[in-house]
């Protein structure tokens, strides 16, 4: 079994899939479709930016799965044979699930899209912002932020990283107790909104009611859902599991050593970058992941094929 891992927001970069749009035809017509679908040229976003456009919620996360999915059609044609699992960070988990057939990529791309638009707005009605605290215990992470109402654990990436979110004068100083405390490094993110967190609610609201429009099919594999860590496959699982990872913590590191668990053949990030190889490293350096995000790592992949 191989395990397919998407990125989430903050691997965005100006460039970005340009080198497998003019590689390979199938990513190609993908990001062609994804332009017709969304109604504007993402593409010149992606390819020229400017970085400050591409960076805004609404259009980062369409781009960072269009990216993965046009990586996953150049690795045609050796998908199907797969036996497949697969999870995603954040943003990530809708890749996975397009990957899986339980959204189809039009779907997924205007939903992405919205996702994006719903956490802006939550962001501006409760402003908040997140912080990354590195090489802090989990659980003194949490007895700070429990001192603060509306600061909470948000990502918990790997061992010594942890993200947390919340109303932005208390996450500064949940990070200077942190400080004092002896952690090291606390750095303040720029970001739109305090994202996984409560301050998300009015976006949970809002993505729930878009995800009463969208058809969400029974997953041809196990995907690894951010909000419990567990694989779901059934259309409601997957519903429930998407607005629940709205307002809950992306439980990174224990997804990561549930796969480690099931010792997969392999485990390959799909997408722009290389943060959750990185990530997979720092939770289990026995778990080897390769990254699949441009023109020649596909290249390379296919000729070791």
């Amino acid at each position: 079994m191989n395990a397919l891992l998407f990125p989430g927001q903050g691997s965005q970069f100006v460039g970005m899939a340009k080198d497998l749009y003019e590689t390979f035809g199938p990513s190609r017509r993908l990001l062609d479709q994804a332009n017709e679908v969304l109604g504007f040229p993402l593409t010149d976003l992606m390819f020229s930016g400017p970085a400050e456009a591409l960076q805004e919620t609404r259009n980062a996360q369409p781009a960072i799965l269009a990216h993965s999915m046009a990586a996953w059609e150049a690795l045609q044609p050796f998908r199907d044979p797969l036996e497949l699992m697969g999870a995603g960070h954040s943003l990530g988990e809708y890749s996975a699930y397009v990957v899986a057939g339980a959204l189809r990529l039009e779907d997924a791309l205007r939903l992405v899209r919205r996702r994006g638009e719903l956490m802006f707005e939550a962001g501006l009605r409760n402003p908040g912002t997140m912080a990354a605290v590195i090489g802090a215990e989990p659980g003194l992470v949490a007895e700070l932020c429990a001192t603060e109402g509306s600061v909470v654990p948000a990502n918990l990436n790997s061992p010594g990283q942890i993200v947390i979110s919340g109303e932005t004068g208390a996450v500064r100083r949940v990070a200077e107790a942190l400080q004092a405390r002896g952690v090291k490094r606390v750095v303040e993110l720029r970001v739109s909104g305090a994202f996984h967190s409560p301050l998300m609610e009015p976006a949970a609201a809002g993505l729930s009611e878009a995800l009463e429009g969208i058809e969400v099919r029974r997953a041809r594999f196990p995907v690894f859902a951010n909000a419990t860590a567990d694989a779901v496959v059934e259309p409601e699982e997957i519903r429930r599991s998407l607005v629940a990872q709205m307002l809950s913590p992306v439980l990174w590191e224990p997804t990561v050593r549930r796969i480690a668990a099931l010792e997969p053949d392999a485990v390959w990030e799909v997408g722009p970058g290389q943060v959750l190889k990185g990530l997979v490293r720092s939770t289990d350096r026995n778990l080897a992941c390769r990254t699949l995000g441009t023109a020649a790592e596909v290249l390379a992949f296919k000729d070791d094929r």
